[in-house]
């Protein structure tokens, strides 16, 4: 891929000549009823509005939607956000190795996290279900696919790697939650962990930037994860091998009910102690981690111009609050007489954008169990078959 600075690098008046990751492509018309392209431009570390004034429909015809395109142009501070100013445009093909730049990825290795997520699951002592976890994790194509899908479109760990990050934290978090209630059966919490999210191998594709397959939009993660969990189990059953119908119905029920809520997409509410606690886990870890994505880490060109306080996070319902307060660089927000608390984070906001040496002044804001069975020496999930999951990717992100 062409050297090119990253989007979270782009300032103003700056010319840029490559390839990026685009979204929503739409031909739009002004004022004076010319036809312009606009769309998002994006890599691993964020996007950035992008207009071609005076597009044609043929050109508009011949770019993706959703894929990638080489782009000549240049930068342009707009309204207190950085967008692109495209001069040429066309459809390209990306290489396997430049997606990850061109989409998110996870800054940990992949391979390390796979290592770290088959030494938690050999710890499972529990017979049926070890063969249960050997039957998925020696389906090599699926496991290259964990590796690398994302764990959502946008909401968390929504990057290359993001499903096996997502999992290994969670299995990490029960690891150290479930001695603290002996009464739950720790080997069930573990398998469904590994196991509620697999779906979105399906659901998820990422190889023309981050989209839904048709599988995923007419079946969805949940449902092919209980239709997997029952291919595994037959597969273990033709075997020889004994998977209780009661410990199947417990898993499935793990993987239907891990969303919590019917209006969350769950088709059942968890009612065994297993997976409430999947369930709970889940949703904290995919919520804190969008509140540290949000709050705590910089935003790409395009993105949030900084401030006290984000835009509304309408899947945590909340502007969130920014400063670390241990920090000596945190700052109060300043208070306004009789304004609404989304009006005085507004001023906080405007004030923060100033240069230190320019005195702040208030703006007009915008409208934002089965119980434990017999132990054996090794689940034989180690495999060094299944250790490096990248093939010739094996890099850290």
């Amino acid at each position: 891929m062409a050297k090119r600075p990253y989007i979270a690098e782009l300032d103003a008046n700056r010319f840029i000549d490559g390839i990026f990751a685009v979204y929503n492509t739409q031909l739009g018309m002004t004022r004076n009823g010319k036809p312009f392209l606009k769309c998002l431009l994006g890599d691993k570390t964020g996007r950035a509005p992008a207009r071609m004034w005076n597009a044609s429909e043929q050109l508009f015809q011949s770019l993706p939607t959703d894929g990638f395109v080489w782009v000549e142009g240049q930068t342009q501070a707009y309204q207190g956000e950085m967008q692109i100013i495209i001069q040429q445009i066309r459809a390209i093909e990306p290489g396997e190795e430049d997606m990850f730049d061109l989409l998110p990825s996870t800054q940990r290795d992949i391979d390390q996290m796979y290592e770290q997520v088959v030494a938690i699951l050999d710890t499972v002592e529990h017979m049926p279900l070890r063969h249960i976890i050997e039957a998925f994790a020696g389906d090599e194509a699926l496991m290259d696919r964990f590796c690398r899908a994302p764990a959502a479109m946008t909401l968390h760990h929504a990057y290359i790697g993001g499903l096996l990050e997502h999992t290994l934290m969670l299995m990490q978090m029960a690891d150290a939650i479930c001695p603290l209630y002996p009464q739950i059966n720790r080997d069930v919490v573990i398998t469904g962990l590994f196991l509620h999210d697999l779906g979105k191998c399906a659901e998820l594709k990422w190889s023309t930037g981050f989209g839904y397959t048709d599988e995923g939009l007419l079946v969805g993660h949940i449902v092919q994860g209980v239709l997997w969990l029952e291919e595994k189990a037959r597969q273990c059953r033709e075997k020889g091998h004994d998977i209780p119908e009661a410990l199947l119905m417990v898993l499935k029920h793990i993987i239907l009910s891990h969303h919590g809520k019917p209006e969350f997409g769950a088709a059942r509410i968890p009612s065994t102690p297993e997976a409430l606690a999947v369930s709970l886990l889940d949703n904290v870890d995919a919520r804190l981690q969008m509140a540290i994505a949000a709050a705590r880490e910089p935003a790409g060109a395009g993105g949030d111009m900084g401030g006290n306080f984000t835009e509304k996070i309408w899947a945590l319902e909340t502007r969130l609050y920014r400063p670390d307060p241990t920090e000596p660089t945190a700052t109060a927000v300043p208070e306004v007489d009789g304004a609404h608390p989304d009006e005085a984070a507004a001023v906080a906001s405007q004030a923060a954008r100033k240069p230190p040496s320019t005195p702040a002044t208030p703006a007009t804001p915008p409208g934002q169990a089965p119980p434990r069975g017999e132990k054996s020496g090794g689940s034989g999930v180690k495999n060094s078959d299944h250790r490096n999951r990248r093939g010739n990717s094996n890099r850290t992100q």
